[in-house]
């Protein structure tokens, strides 16, 4: 009886059925705005006169 108490409190963890699926977004937004940002600031600095 002692055996069942003690075997009665346990937890079972099992496996989900279907696979976890974990979705980043991320944004690379500002990236890619800087990276514009540096090309541009260099074609104003070597062609002043089209601005």
């Amino acid at each position: 009886m002692a055996a069942s108490l003690a075997l009665g409190g346990c937890i079972q963890v099992n496996a989900p059925a279907e696979p976890i699926v974990i979705e980043l977004n991320i944004n690379i937004r500002q990236e890619v705005i800087y990276r514009l940002a540096d090309d541009v600031r260099e074609n104003i600095d070597e062609n002043p006169d089209i601005f």
